[in-house]
């Protein structure tokens, strides 16, 4: 799996294709996507137009997906993997996730897709579909080819135990909340000690979501005096530092942008070392802010409670 990769999340169907595109043009060689994205059927597209111009082959493109809450039973969710292989285009994947460990009741895909967080009522609705059931449903997904890698993503260290405990294959990678405002430092502790790989995203922190209102109003990273003062001194833009902070302790990254140069900043973040000070500095800036809580969506839904 690539250190840098490019995130799907909140790119326009519009512009997605054209993205994604783009993105493998300048270099890019992981695309992280998931089915409550509602952008696959472009980015594979996108993905398919670059294979057709020559720019990558299948093999060298790292494709992550994600399977969503309502279809956490074990004969929905490899249902779910081949519909979203079909939007891609493609044969497998290379790593698939459980999204969040949370069940909901099921939507059809005939009747919405993708389905977010509520029922065709509108409604929130959490059903008793056990974590080790779908796990076991993306086991046979592997089984079947249909993915190369399967993990999980927004799973705390409790959880992440109890699964090793029962899992026939164990989870390749986790993908979680992870910035400097929410550095989470036992979690990367754990999963070094356990072989599982960490992918950060939301690595710019507030950035990411003053357009849905959930960035609590604290000063953003990238304007940070100590985010901008060590970009002044390395020579590098705040963006750059964020993600150089995660790739320097080994964890993947997959920021996003459709600014073609700072596409071909972001994957620059292997060429430069953060000084010892640099980054205790950019540690010291952790309060414990998680921005992507499901709770705020309803109060059943506490997995950081």
């Amino acid at each position: 799996m690539p250190v840098v990769g490019f995130g799907l999340w909140k790119v326009p169907r519009p512009q997605c294709a054209d993205t994604v595109y783009n993105a493998l043009k300048a270099g890019y060689r992981l695309l992280d996507g998931a089915g409550d994205y509602g952008n696959e059927k472009e980015a594979g597209e996108g993905l398919a137009r670059a294979i057709k111009d020559g720019i990558v082959k299948r093999e060298e493109v790292f494709v992550t997906s994600k399977l969503w809450n309502t279809y956490h039973q074990k004969e929905r969710a490899k249902e779910l993997a081949k519909h979203q292989l079909e939007l891609w285009g493609i044969e497998y994947f290379d790593l698939y996730l459980i999204h969040f460990p949370i069940s909901l009741e099921d939507v059809a895909i005939k009747d919405k897709y993708p389905p977010e967080w509520w029922g065709l009522d509108g409604k929130v609705h959490p059903t008793k579909v056990p974590i080790r059931e779908t796990w076991e449903a993306l086991e046979e997904i592997a089984d079947a080819g249909l993915a190369k890698n399967i993990g999980v993503s927004n799973f705390q260290g409790s959880l992440l135990v109890d699964l090793l405990r029962y899992a026939r294959i164990e989870p390749s990678v986790l993908q979680v909340e992870l910035h400097p405002y929410l550095a989470q430092k036992k979690l990367v502790a754990l999963t070094k000690e356990l072989g599982i790989a960490i992918t950060a995203y939301s690595s710019l922190g507030p950035q990411s979501y003053l357009e849905l209102g959930a960035h609590h109003s604290v000063p953003g990273l990238l304007s940070h005096n100590t985010v901008t003062s060590i970009a002044e001194a390395t020579g590098k833009s705040p963006a750059q530092v964020l993600l150089r902070w995660a790739v320097q302790q080994g964890l993947a990254v997959i920021p996003k942008s459709n600014n073609h140069d700072r596409l071909l900043s972001n994957l620059q973040v292997t060429e430069f070392t953060l000084s010892d000070e640099q980054v205790t500095a950019l540690d010291a800036l952790d309060i414990n802010l998680r921005m992507n809580d499901p709770q705020d969506i309803h109060p059943a839904l506490g997995i950081f409670a």
